[in-house]
């Protein structure tokens, strides 16, 4: 069972579909993990081509190994709009530490509607991030 922290780089989208009739789109991100939600900021105006370079922590304690990435398109006067979502499975980034960053597809009512880009970082507990970036570089240092 994993213990740590899992950093979510959240770094932009592609290929949205098109939620407004006037305007361009503000998309949003709602991530979640278990019970732990965060959200990044809108990008307002962006459209289809969000860009966020944001990064979110995770606490990991148990063996739920899925991340949910709801794509949300923000409005002023009406409920924000569904775009779609990804399930990301951690077990490959709690296996090899981390996961460049990589495009998952964005999918509404079992459409594709888009992808996107995401890097994972998992540091087991009890492990330093100097202890793991030796670890993941095979180097050994010595007082």
């Amino acid at each position: 069972m994993p213990r740590g922290t899992l950093e979510v780089i959240l770094t932009s989208a592609n290929h949205l579909h098109n939620s407004d009739f006037f305007g361009k789109m503000d998309p949003y991100v709602i991530l979640t993990y278990r019970t732990q939600e965060h959200r990044s900021s809108v990008a307002k105006g962006a459209g289809s081509k969000p860009r966020w370079n944001e990064s979110f922590l995770f606490t990991v304690s148990d063996s739920v190994s899925e991340l949910n990435l709801r794509l949300m398109d923000k409005d002023t006067l009406t409920r924000d709009d569904f775009l779609g979502e990804t399930r990301i499975n951690l077990e490959p980034v709690f296996d090899a530490g981390s996961i460049p960053e990589s495009s998952y597809n964005v999918v509404k009512d079992q459409n594709h509607c888009g992808e996107v880009k995401v890097a994972l970082t998992f540091n087991p507990e009890g492990v330093s991030s100097l202890s793991q970036e030796q670890y993941t570089l095979g180097c050994c240092f010595f007082n």
